[in-house]
């Protein structure tokens, strides 16, 4: 068995906050059900435990549930809906200021393979 570096996770009430302040980055709606989704794909995510705060996506409540326990996509469409949404989620944040100076932006070129 190969031992991996523990992961010290990214934890920030104040960003938790700060996803409900946008719209839902998939549907748009600005219902007040918006919040910090987090991904359930890749790292940080483990056995009992949240990935990273700042590996969340604002979505609704309906698009979260749909996300999370939805039967009408498959994994790989329930993917994408969260990459776009985070992607969209970090850069409207950071464009607006509200990204909190004491969480890490994640490298969005790192995670989507995106050009500079």
């Amino acid at each position: 068995m190969i031992a991996r570096p523990k992961h010290d996770y990214i934890r920030s009430k104040k960003l938790m906050e700060i996803y409900r302040k946008i719209d839902c980055q998939h549907c748009g709606a600005d219902d007040g059900t918006v919040c910090g989704a987090h991904t359930n794909f890749g790292e940080g995510k483990g056995m009992g435990r949240k990935a990273d705060d700042n590996r969340c996506a604002s979505l609704c409540h309906s698009c979260h549930m749909e996300l999370d326990q939805g039967k009408s996509l498959t994994k790989e469409e329930r993917q994408d809906l969260w990459q776009i949404a985070h992607r969209k989620t970090v850069q409207k944040l950071v464009s607006l200021k509200l990204w909190p100076q004491t969480v890490p932006v994640p490298d969005l070129r790192r995670y989507y393979e995106l050009e500079d």
